[in-house]
């Protein structure tokens, strides 16, 4: 009796467990919407990342092999002697091997050992067939190290709507998160580590709301901002409690580069005298304040109708060239922003363009704008760039020496970006030198 009901139990157990499992499924599978609606992270982890995971298995052997990837084992005359002689099957062919799928908060990341005789670029041309076959939003190949490429997939579009947290207090000195990346990390501007950036998108692209959030990271931080602004301030006027210095003409952005160019021939003096290479050298209380320059629309700084004229664009040109050359090293740092920015606005121009390391290109009016800005660094930045639709407000190509990404930043209203002015306005340094001279 006892045996016989020990032996009842013990059959029974496996199947309430399977019976437990299948609950658990279905109760995922029908709370998978309201779940990934709720808690898109949690939802990508507990349903979509391994359903991804079974997909890029399934799929691994077939995918290299139709997009030219797989490798025969033995030469083809080899195989067809084979084949002829006693009627085996041919070898499977060599597929590149890849390590394993780790999931990020809306995609996944995987590495992939190139086979004898690959290029990184093989693989960039299946991104689009990874992509289908994978049943995911993009697909994006870079060189991980000589012979190992990273393959990174987005589940779905992350820029579509980006979630920023929110950020308190000053945070870290001259970094701001501004915007999300495609592959769902935060885009953070970082200008210790790229000082100067060239900002370029065509009316209602997205410009001006990269540069509302820019600005709101930086104004609880202690740096004194400081705006050139050509088109009277319509743009910059709006953070003016908080800037240090607002030039709203040319006349005015010429003595205000030519006071910014003596300030960092200043800071170098000290330097110099305490024998460091840059102010991040000098103790705490001696350091001078950062200094964030922000150009709205260069090409008023650079467009000429007469010869007086011309001398001015010429000497702003030559003075905002001056300060990228130096400025990284002496806590001055530039964002130069615009609609249009080509070579037939003047050498000056193309000679800034190659001092301003960072580079972030909306969706531009003309294919020279786009040229300029990423050109020299990445042809395929460019193609992505070129590419941005009406529609995708917001979506940029960002680009350095580091690479190159697709971003959408942080939607910053206007009334917002005055509120953030006038609620850090207590904290804006006085340079009285720049004040004086912008007048």
């Amino acid at each position: 009796m006892n045996l016989a009901s020990t032996t009842s139990a013990g059959a029974s157990g496996p199947n309430w467990v399977l019976v437990v499992a299948a609950a658990l499924v279905s109760g995922l599978l029908l709370a998978g919407p309201a779940l990934r609606g709720r808690y898109p992270v949690a939802g990508w982890l507990l349903l979509g990342f391994p359903v991804a995971v079974f997909r890029v298995m399934r799929t691994w052997r077939q995918l290299m092999a139709g997009c030219g990837l797989a490798v025969s084992r033995r030469p083809a005359l080899m195989v067809v002697s084979g084949l002829v002689g006693n009627g085996a099957p041919p070898p499977q062919p060599r597929v590149p091997r890849r390590g394993l799928i780790r999931p990020t908060s809306g995609g996944f990341v995987l590495l992939v050992r190139l086979l004898p005789g690959q290029v990184p670029e093989n693989f960039v041309k299946a991104a689009p067939a990874m992509a289908e076959d994978w049943q995911v939003h993009a697909v994006r190949v870079t060189s991980w190290k000589p012979g190992v490429v990273r393959i990174v997939a987005s589940a779905a579009d992350p820029l579509a709507a980006p979630r920023i947290p929110k950020q308190r207090g000053p945070g870290h000195l001259l970094r701001v998160t501004v915007g999300a990346l495609e592959t769902g990390a935060a885009w953070v501007l970082d200008l210790r580590r790229v000082p100067h950036w060239l900002i370029v998108g065509a009316t209602r692209s997205g410009k001006s709301t990269l540069i509302n959030a820019l600005v709101a990271g930086l104004a609880p931080q202690p740096v004194a901002l400081v705006g050139i602004d050509c088109k009277g301030g319509m743009e910059l006027s709006l953070y003016e409690l908080r800037l240090s210095a607002l030039a709203t003409n040319r006349e005015q952005a010429v003595r205000l580069l030519a006071a910014l160019v003596d300030l960092t021939l200043d800071r170098m003096a000290v330097c110099r005298a305490a024998r460091v290479r840059n102010i991040w050298g000098l103790p705490d209380k001696e350091r001078p304040v950062p200094v964030v320059v922000i150009v709205d629309e260069l090409a008023e700084l650079f467009l000429v109708a007469n010869r007086n004229e011309k001398d001015e664009a010429q000497a702003a040109g030559t003075a905002l060239i001056r300060l990228a050359q130096l400025g990284a090293a002496l806590g001055v740092f530039l964002v130069v922003a615009g609609q249009r920015v080509g070579s037939d606005l003047g050498p000056g121009v193309t000679a800034l363009r190659a001092q301003l390391g960072g580079r972030v290109c909306h969706r531009v009016a003309d294919p020279g704008t786009a040229e300029m800005a990423l050109g020299d660094l990445n042809p395929d930045a460019l193609k992505a760039a070129q590419a941005i639709t009406p529609e995708q407000a917001g979506t940029a190509v960002l680009a350095s020496g580091d690479g190159w990404e697709r971003a959408r930043s942080h939607l910053i209203t206007e009334a917002e970006a005055e509120a953030v002015a006038a609620e850090y306005a207590h904290l804006t340094p006085v340079l009285s030198e720049l004040l004086v001279d912008a007048r």
